[in-house]
């Protein structure tokens, strides 16, 4: 049904005045906000390398993969993870596990993550039943070539040894009451 033409109102365009037309006054409204930010700016520029950022405490950065109490890997390859990755860089093979394993089927005989194409939602950490995979506070990642940045196992579970022996385990450690990415720690 058309609308009548007694509900129809027209508005005229506003007519611009002499200093409207040279645009004057919305000049000096942008220079009072620049002059405003120069005397009392609200960002600053952090001096990196030299002065580390501080980060927030759930900050997602290089992931690892966690070590179980006997040093095996705590992976079960249930491909959780991998389902879960919006971005596809996760690639898991699985193996039977070894006869003495008796507390599970199967293990990653390779498990690679293309760090390149991760975009750090931390969806493989939340999807992963057993805890194997976190993103942890490291942000400095770097490599020469692209291979270099293909995460394989044993890179993984290398960073799992040094976050551990520089004290900086991933927060997401522990649920939270919100959800794994909300725990705090305390302090």
């Amino acid at each position: 049904m058309p609308i009548a033409e007694s509900e129809v109102k027209w508005v005229d365009e506003p007519r611009l005045g002499f200093w409207e037309q040279l645009y004057i006054p919305a000049m000096i409204d942008g220079l009072k906000t620049t002059i405003g930010h120069i005397f009392k700016p609200a960002v600053r520029t952090e001096l990196y390398p030299e002065q580390e950022p501080k980060l927030p405490p759930n900050y997602r950065g290089v992931h690892r993969l966690n070590r179980d109490e006997q040093g095996r890997v705590k992976c079960v390859a249930c491909y959780m993870c991998a389902t879960a990755c919006p971005a596809h860089c996760i690639d898991i093979v699985a193996a039977p596990a070894p006869p003495e394993w008796k507390d599970r089927e199967k293990y990653p005989e390779t498990f690679v993550i293309d760090e390149l194409r991760c975009i750090y939602c931390g969806m493989c950490e939340e999807a992963c039943p057993v805890d194997a995979i976190e993103l942890t506070t490291l942000y400095d990642l770097t490599g020469l070539s692209r291979e270099e940045m293909v995460f394989d196992k044993e890179k993984l579970l290398s960073v799992f040894d040094t976050t551990t022996r520089m004290g900086t385990d991933p927060v997401r450690t522990r649920a939270g009451r919100l959800s794994v990415a909300s725990e705090v720690p305390p302090g």
